[in-house]
């Protein structure tokens, strides 16, 4: 069982190699084509994977600038009031008179723009005016760092939607060289490359685990939702239940429902449905949910797949997966060894 374990998480899986101009039609091997393909569709995921991770950074950004342009509103405001307050009391002492100590706890407090008119009322005990400059002082320092921090804000979002941008031109161009080769294959080099894919499916199936020869999908000596171990409870059970529900909808590059997921949008709002939001991405889940092996995958789990952690399904049990698989297809169920597979994590505790 640990070899075989070990096997499917080094298996090399198909040899993703995409030219850099691919020509329909050119002659190629049916595994030349789809070899050709899959290395487009690979790299446009791996550049979807950068454009959501570039979203969830632009959108936390945006938040802090938000704050923090807040904030300098606020500082900018009592660095005024302040202004007002140093020369009245300026003139107070020039005139002889005093400050009121009330003065200064108003301005110390949540409306400093009423110390002066009640400054004005209060004829209490005086407060020197070095501490009214002192604040001043404070205030203005303040405002420089909040000034700095949000300019370097607007910086670092601008650059983030640059990479966005960017993200999205290469999934652009990706999928659309891959669908210019679909587009002038022939009827019978389709009918090939499905044939291709079913039998790399059956092949895949043989690879988990524990799957005998009725180990697929028409598997139903097990409790798990295809057979083969315990069924989902809890909130696995209910982002298991989440995702399926999702069968049939299509994959569409930084989509997170309802009408259309990405991979790791698919895993993310199913587990969000289940009452534990997790990261958005399959890197960042990769690298924030809790690791468990292999051979413990339990329905609910995320099966992470390819070195750069690049694609994830959720384990629904007999040696399947539900994902989103690419553009142009649709969610569906998939054996678990299909891909070569990095690790398992489990969300939800």
């Amino acid at each position: 069982m640990t070899a075989l374990v070990c096997a499917i998480t080094l298996m090399p899986g198909l040899s993703y190699a995409a030219p850099s101009d691919p020509k329909p039609g050119d002659g190629g091997t049916l595994e030349q084509i789809r070899s050709q393909l899959d290395g487009l569709y690979r790299e446009a995921e791996v550049a979807t994977e950068a454009y959501d991770a570039a979203n969830e950074k632009a959108t936390e950004q945006s938040k802090r600038l938000t704050s923090l342009q807040s904030d300098l509103a606020h500082i900018q405001s009592r660095v005024g009031v302040l202004h007002d307050l140093a020369g009245a009391a300026a003139r107070t002492q020039y005139r002889g008179g005093y400050f009121g100590s009330t003065g200064i706890q108003l301005l110390l407090g949540d409306h400093p723009e009423h110390a002066l008119s009640d400054a004005a009322q209060a004829g209490q005990a005086s407060q020197n005016l070095v501490n009214i400059y002192e604040s001043q002082k404070t205030a203005r320092t303040e405002l420089d760092r909040q000034t700095e921090a949000a300019a370097k804000d607007l910086r670092e979002l601008k650059k983030t939607l640059a990479d966005k941008a960017g993200s999205k031109e290469k999934i652009q161009k990706k999928i659309a060289d891959a669908e210019r080769i679909e587009a002038g294959l022939e009827k019978e080099q389709v009918a090939g490359l499905a044939q291709l894919e079913k039998q790399q499916t059956d092949e895949a199936k043989a690879k988990w685990p524990g799957s005998g020869s009725n180990g697929g999908p028409s598997d139903s000596k097990g409790g798990g939702p295809m057979g083969g171990g315990p069924a989902a409870s809890g909130a696995a059970g209910q982002a298991v239940a989440f995702a399926m529900a999702q069968i049939g909808k299509p994959y569409g590059w930084g989509d997170v429902g309802p009408s259309s997921y990405d991979c790791s949008g698919l895993t993310s709002v199913a587990w969000a449905h289940a009452g534990h939001p997790i990261p958005r991405t399959s890197q960042a889940q990769w690298q924030g949910l809790r690791h468990v092996s292999l051979s413990s995958a339990q329905p609910g789990d995320l099966i992470i797949y390819f070195n750069d952690a690049t694609h994830v399904g959720m384990y629904i049990g007999g040696g399947q997966i539900v994902h989103a698989p690419r553009p142009g297809r649709t969610i569906t169920t998939a054996p678990a060894a299909s891909m070569p597979i990095l690790g398992v994590v489990r969300p939800g505790g």
